[in-house]
């Protein structure tokens, strides 16, 4: 499939998406269209096991909405946007069991951070800057980052940072738990691809069950949390891969995972 703002390889079992908008990526309506196609194409390839987001060129992974598409529109026509772009996008990407990654070198502000936001994991080059600047704009963010962000690196973290619109380096986000990892930027996707091929070869229902755990738990009481790990450990030791793996820790041999 063609893209107008994206581009799209598959070096399997790695998916990668990148913004493709350069020199900073900056997010139009068309962006979030073409990504959400994109997650739901590579999330129905069963040769893709994991997926990379990352951004095009060498400033910036991704520079936050561009106004420009949303200038002048009134309330009801703004919130029709929030809904059917980058809302129906983030939830897309956020709920696909298969894992994601960001690998974000240079500028990841706005709409770019709330992407990056969205990944389950966060590689990060040195030269990485995260931000959340909407305030100074005399605006607030729309996609996401009021609430993820304070799940990521605690309400007084994320207060200061939505508060301030101050950016933090890879070295202050990998700090507070924004980004798993920081890297040299020549090495940042040679250590994406490792992560993610990594992660494609492990059993596929039992990583997306605890995707669902971890993330479903974390919007709920601790009870309900307990019962959902629970029917999750069921469902994934009755599973074809999760017989596999028992009978070959028991015969001390490397299990055959089929991604059932």
């Amino acid at each position: 499939m063609a893209y107008e703002t994206i581009i799209v390889e598959k070096e399997a079992p790695v998916g990668i998406i990148k913004l493709n908008r350069p020199p900073v990526n900056p997010l139009s309506v068309q962006s979030y269209y073409d990504l959400y196609d994109a997650i739901v194409d590579l999330e129905k390839d069963d040769s893709i096991g994991a997926i990379i987001i990352t951004g095009n060129g060498d400033k910036a992974f991704g520079a936050g909405l561009d106004v420009k598409d949303v200038m002048g529109k009134s309330g009801g026509e703004t919130l029709d946007f929030l809904w059917t772009a980058p809302r129906k996008t983030f939830d897309k990407l956020t709920s696909i069991a298969k894992p994601t990654i960001a690998a974000v070198f240079g500028l990841a502000l706005g709409g770019g951070c709330e992407v990056v936001l969205c990944c389950d994991l966060r590689i990060a080059s040195e030269d990485a800057v995260f931000g959340v600047p909407e305030i100074n704009l005399g605006i607030m963010p729309g996609s996401g980052a009021t609430q993820r962000l304070p799940r990521l690196v605690g309400l007084p973290k994320a207060k200061e940072m939505l508060f301030f619109g101050d950016t933090v380096n890879a070295e202050e986000a990998y700090r507070v738990g924004l980004v798993n990892k920081v890297v040299p930027r020549d090495k940042l996707m040679e250590e994406a691809k490792k992560w993610a091929t990594k992660l494609a070869a492990k059993p596929k229902a039992a990583l997306a069950l605890i995707k669902k755990c971890v993330d479903t738990g974390m919007d709920t009481n601790i009870a309900t949390g307990l019962t959902l790990e629970m029917d999750s450990f069921s469902i994934a030791f009755t599973s074809e891969d999760g017989r596999e793996g028992i009978n070959a820790f028991v015969e001390k041999r490397k299990p055959n995972y089929k991604g059932k």
